[in-house]
């Protein structure tokens, strides 16, 4: 089940970013594993907006989460993240139809996100979830500035692409 990530669960989202961040130090990322996850308050700004959710188990308890933002018209996915524990069982998957829900419900033509090009669960995975790779001259505005903003915190040193999936 999906539903809105809850004002008291904050910390619980923070932990979820922890443990899905460790596995990129198996990739060869160490500095991506050791990274800080978002602070209570930008994630209770998401939350605050109606654009953030969670995928919870059968106690209701939190297993991923995402978080999105409108961006030139397009929903962007700024974060997802899936407990380990609860990876590969379409957890992920079910967060992206969620937003993607949300987000032609609210007449956003499109969800947008940016991710590493060669790790296995995010690109790969992201085109096998209907997303494509834009070519530069297709970045809008926003996601230039969105890749600027990644650029400037260390994140391009591994390669990156902006992706799209039309609704």
């Amino acid at each position: 089940m999906i539903r809105p990530l809850a004002p008291d669960e904050l910390a619980t989202a923070q932990g979820i970013e922890r443990a899905a961040g460790r596995v990129f130090a198996d990739v060869g990322m160490p500095e991506i594993a050791a990274d800080d996850p978002l602070p209570a308050a930008e994630l209770d700004r998401y939350r605050r907006a109606g654009l953030a959710w969670v995928a919870v188990d059968g106690d209701d308890g939190p297993v991923g989460y995402l978080l999105a933002e409108p961006v030139d018209g397009a929903l962007h996915v700024e974060q997802v993240s899936v407990h380990p524990r609860a990876a590969r069982r379409g957890v992920g998957r079910a967060l992206l139809e969620h937003a993607a829900t949300h987000a032609a419900a609210a007449g956003r033509t499109a969800l947008t996100l940016t991710t590493f090009a060669d790790v296995p669960w995010n690109a790969p995975y992201y085109r096998r979830c209907g997303f494509r790779v834009l070519e530069e001259r297709e970045w809008t505005p926003g996601l230039r500035a969105i890749r600027e903003r990644e650029a400037a915190h260390g994140l391009d040193r591994w390669p990156r692409v902006c992706m799209r999936r039309d609704l």
